[in-house]
């Protein structure tokens, strides 16, 4: 008897499943309030030195008014605006004649730190730990090293999820991510945040990985396109939803236990998780899978399996042996398979998060209404994504959005920056349709590996995804050797990423598989 068959008798998408998708996808809003966070919390506003200790030995300087104090004793940009580090040496009095510009004036570093524009955000972690000028690598480091955390998590995790279960590695994700989550906001230096913001991500991508998993075994293969949509539009929700919070809440520090403090709520939701009862069988626990498998009966108004059902099911081997990420590369088929998801997941991350961490390139002055257009987007290329995965298949939807994505780029590369109403229209369809391959790949990726090691597959997908986000802020600062270098990369890996998917087996209408012998010899 198959696992499909079992929930056919059982019902395969009826209340119980409802449910347990609704239950495990709602944790899904927190996720990109954490990962896009840098985009708020690391964001530097428009700073000058800091002139208050400078004088000419004299009463001129202090009884200037504070405009003109800023325009002897720093030099300024083309457009008016002070430059952000670097002063005069000494004030140059001359400038209020308007003899000159100021160009040719010797200047110094801030001596004495910056001033920061507070109009638009109270406190960043630029404004601070000073992370701008000569320490601006730093502010910028934050995002990747939040990104390295879910990097180590994404192995972890899929690890443990294997090994001891879905719902145990759920609970820990749950506990680690809100306990250091909440612990940075009150960090005292910049290397413990960064600690606590590491330790964050590893929580947080358990949350990501286990409960697409956990969502798709438990639903019957015509609804898996369903569960999965409906977790991605969580998603989308909560990165919305992250504009408003950051709009509202202007210090770095009360915005973190903002996105964090749900959390809380979602640990007591843990109790009525069930268990994934495909691992259960998987792994001969036989009793415990027929516990939640009569439970999902009951609640979906359907009859009790049989004792027959013990003996039955009882068929798949290996039963008592341990799967590791060995299993991932130990056959032909199985190696085959993890090196293109492996090529695939990290092309999917790297064009997204190089275009979603990029949003002052956008063409608009307010971060929160760019960070909105970029999340609001990601709606209806997600419902386009609903139709397609059951029309077209999931391979060909793959490769398609990842094909489009890069073309988008692309086209963007040729349009004149002077056309930034047009750049910004293109821009924002590329951006949809990154999330629309996004969306396709954890489901694709979680019907294409065996329940034995599905955990496992994700935890090494992950880590490779999670690679691609944590070099793709990097990648912007190519534009130092070519302006369109950044632009350049990210199509390239779309497109690359696009043709490889099409090497990858269609997995609509099919049951998951749930043996490494189902992907070695498939039936």
């Amino acid at each position: 008897m198959k696992f499909e068959d079992i929930l056919e008798d059982i019902d395969g998408f009826g209340r119980f499943q409802i449910a347990a998708v609704i239950g495990l996808c709602a944790p899904r809003i927190i996720l990109p309030c954490h990962f896009m966070l840098n985009n708020f919390i690391a964001a530097v506003p428009p700073h000058h030195c800091n002139i208050s200790t400078l004088d000419d030995g004299g009463g001129l300087f202090r009884s200037l008014s504070p405009e003109k104090r800023l325009a002897v004793s720093v030099p300024v940009l083309e457009d008016g605006s002070p430059r952000s580090c670097e002063m005069f040496a000494e004030p140059q009095f001359q400038l209020l004649a308007n003899v000159s510009n100021g160009t040719n004036f010797p200047t110094v570093p801030c001596q004495s730190g910056w001033v920061y524009d507070n109009s638009t955000v109270t406190s960043t972690l630029a404004t601070e730990w000073d992370l701008v000028c000569n320490r601006k690598t730093m502010n910028q480091a934050t995002g990747t090293i939040f990104f390295y955390g879910v990097m180590i998590g994404a192995i972890t995790f899929g690890a443990l999820a294997d090994k001891f279960g879905r719902k145990s590695a759920l609970l820990a994700s749950y506990t680690i991510s809100t306990v250091f989550g909440i612990a940075s906001a009150f960090a005292n230096s910049y290397l413990l945040f960064a600690v606590l913001r590491f330790l964050t991500g590893v929580g947080l991508t358990g949350i990501s990985m286990i409960t697409v998993v956990l969502t798709v075994e438990w639903v019957d293969t015509k609804h898996r396109a369903v569960a999965g949509v409906m977790g991605s539009l969580l998603w989308t929700l909560g990165n919305m939803l992250l504009a408003g919070f950051a709009y509202l809440v202007n210090d770095w520090r009360m915005l973190i236990i903002t996105v964090t403090a749900p959390l809380v709520g979602v640990i007591l939701t843990w109790w009525w998780v069930p268990e994934s009862a495909r691992w259960l069988l998987a792994n001969g626990k036989v009793e415990r899978a027929q516990f939640y498998l009569d439970q999902c009966a009951r609640v979906n108004k359907r009859k009790k399996l049989s004792s027959r059902f013990k003996l039955e099911t009882v068929e798949m081997e290996n039963q008592s042996k341990n799967y590791s990420y060995l299993d991932l590369i130990r056959t032909p088929k199985m190696r085959r398979l993890s090196l293109l998801t492996g090529i695939v997941w990290y092309g999917v991350a790297s064009t997204y998060y190089g275009i979603s961490l990029n949003i002052t390139g956008f063409g608009l002055e307010n971060i929160h209404l760019t960070h909105f257009i970029y999340a609001a987007i990601e709606f209806p290329a997600k419902l386009m994504v609903y139709f397609l995965l059951d029309t077209i298949g999931r391979r060909k939807c793959q490769a398609g959005s990842l094909l489009l994505t890069g073309t988008c780029i692309a086209i963007n590369i040729i349009i004149p920056k002077g056309w930034w109403h047009v750049r910004a229209v293109v821009a924002t369809l590329g951006k949809g349709l990154s999330e629309a391959s996004f969306t396709t790949l954890f489901l694709y990726t979680t019907e294409l590996y065996p329940t034995v090691v599905r955990q496992n597959g994700m935890g090494y997908t992950g880590f490779l995804a999670r690679l691609g986000a944590a070099i793709a802020p990097l990648i912007v600062l190519l534009e130092d050797v070519w302006r369109l270098l950044p632009e350049v990369v990210i199509c390239s890996v779309a497109i690359m990423s696009g043709l490889v998917s099409l090497l990858l087996p269609e997995t609509l209408n099919v049951r998951l598989p749930e043996m490494i012998e189902d992907i070695e010899h498939p039936r």
